[in-house]
């Protein structure tokens, strides 16, 4: 009986099949609807394919139709490609639209600039889908800048294997491999000709000098970034903008997805690395943003001199840490660090360090955080068993803002085996101990002058906008003139806007703010 009963089933089942027809269309009337009526796939690099972007087709009558065609305008030629309701390629017959339903038009490119022009740095490019013909035609438009480059990258042998860098051994004796290569003579230094994208990690090598003029734009794919080698130096040479949009002399390091969607995506790529022994790093007008690490500095070159010195720069949405620095010597002015996974600013294992007119914050959102914006320490955890310790032999701050969205902003941690000198001084400090649970900790002492000068405890600075990395102030906040000395220990702030007394905390002059600003 149940083999009988399954057998009727199945034959209604065929039958029902072989006698339907899918479904009735009417002819299309040239009344689609579209999510929009021109694609802009933003920018791409030349060879390098774009995202995938989508359009939406829509069927608003109370029919099913049939669109005879939908095709690229300039058809197999075109360089840019579909898929329509599931199915890749460039010209598609008999496609069908449910009444009140609609379908999904997907849209990428990848193109070579030289095609078009073997002299121009960027080619706007454009096609067209055209849906249907004749009098029922209707079009959405297709349109990308592209944009030439010079792409730096690790070659691969015959076998196909891909240069690497080798970083020493780890604690199997086994050698420590990444993707990379040494920049030669010839690529040492980077201008504002074109943009440069980097594949795997651009290493300077001993002795070497990299040098990036004003206007540079660096970009990064996945997993790369610069390595400085023992005795080698990076210098970043940029200049005020007269634009504050385009930042034309601002050198940008940042990833190599273009589109607006990625402006602002952490951990896009890895950091700047310098390591220990390199040497003599200066950045000025620089921005960096949506790496990994910002930048990575291993110790110090053991001179007199800072080993990395910062002049009006930025580093934005790093995935781990804006500035990383372990036994660092590092001098900074109109420094501003915000948006990090863990800490905006981490000093550790000791070192020398020397702010002036800095805003070290952190507003992360995308996950939680358990780090404070700017945490110092003199240790270093080899492992479970084993800590190193090592002097902090100063760490000042003067005339800076420490802050963000949690309630304690400073860490502080001294293994009380090696020096630990710091001192805040004309400060703006964020640290909400709702609990209590530093109040017997003598390094949280507020009080002690010789630590804490002028520190102004949990005001509002009023940042404009410190989720979107705006943190201008206005004259209201609580960064407002915490300096009463005569004379600016740095004249102009990080917008090159003339200080005047009394001078305000952070790397930003305060100024009206318009509310619909």
């Amino acid at each position: 009986m149940r083999s009988l009963l399954a057998l009727t089933i199945l034959g209604f089942v065929v039958l029902l099949s072989s006698c339907r027809n899918d479904f009735e269309t009417v002819p299309n009337t040239g009344q689609l609807e579209f999510s929009r009526d021109t694609v802009f796939l933003d920018t791409v690099f030349t060879n390098i394919g774009s995202s995938t972007y989508n359009l939406k087709v829509y069927n608003r009558g109370d029919e099913d139709i049939n669109i005879p065609t939908v095709r690229l305008g300039q058809g197999e030629s075109s360089l840019y490609r579909l898929n329509v309701d599931g199915i890749p390629g460039k010209t598609f017959e008999d496609v069908v639209i449910r009444a009140k339903d609609s379908i999904f038009v997907f849209v990428e490119t990848t193109i070579d600039i030289e095609e078009f022009s073997a002299t121009a740095n960027q080619f706007l490019y454009t096609d067209q889908i055209e849906f249907d013909s004749g009098g029922n035609q209707q079009d959405v438009e297709l349109v990308t800048l592209v944009q030439d480059a010079v792409f730096l990258f690790p070659e691969r042998d015959a076998d196909g294997v891909v240069e690497t860098l080798n970083l020493g051994t780890d604690a199997d004796g086994e050698p420590i491999l990444i993707e990379g290569f040494i920049l030669e003579d010839d690529q040492l230094t980077f201008t504002n000709e074109k943009p440069y994208v980097i594949y795997g990690y651009a290493a300077v090598n001993a002795g070497d000098v990299l040098t990036v003029n004003p206007g540079a734009r660096v970009h990064f794919h996945a997993n790369s970034g610069i390595l400085v080698a023992n005795t080698a130096t990076m210098i970043v040479n940029g200049a005020p903008s007269s634009d504050p949009v385009a930042l034309e002399n601002e050198v940008i390091f940042e990833g190599d997805r273009l589109e607006p969607g990625f402006s602002d995506v952490p951990g896009q790529w890895g950091a700047i690395w310098l390591t220990q022994g390199s040497t003599g790093h200066t950045f000025t007008n620089t921005t960096i943003k949506n790496a990994t690490v910002g930048i990575l500095m291993d110790s110090n070159d053991g001179s007199s001199s800072p080993t990395l010195s910062l002049n009006n720069v930025q580093i934005y949405n790093s995935s781990n840490v804006g500035l990383l620095a372990r036994t660092g010597f590092v001098d900074g002015q109109n420094v501003v660090i915000n948006n990090a996974g863990q800490s905006a600013l981490a000093l550790t294992f000791g070192g020398r360090y020397n702010f002036r007119h800095c805003t070290f914050v952190n507003y992360w959102n995308d996950s939680f955080r358990s780090f404070p914006a700017v945490q110092l320490d003199n240790i270093f955890v080899v492992s479970e068993t084993e800590i190193q310790t090592l002097d902090l032999i100063e760490a000042n701050f003067i005339n800076c803002i420490i802050y963000g969205n949690e309630n304690i902003e400073l860490g502080l941690l001294d293994s009380g085996e090696a020096a630990f000198n710091f001192n805040f001084t004309n400060t703006l400090l964020r640290f909400n101990d709702v609990q209590g649970v530093f109040d017997e900790n003598p390094l949280y002492d507020f009080t002690n002058v010789a630590r804490y000068n002028n520190l102004v405890v949990n005001e509002d600075p009023l940042f404009k906008a410190p989720f979107e990395n705006e943190l201008n102030i206005p004259d209201e906040s609580g960064a407002n003139g915490l300096d009463a000395s005569g004379t600016p220990i740095v004249p102009f702030d990080i917008l090159n806007v003339a200080r005047t007394a009394p001078f305000d905390a952070g790397a930003y002059e305060s100024a009206v703010i318009p509310d619909d600003d």
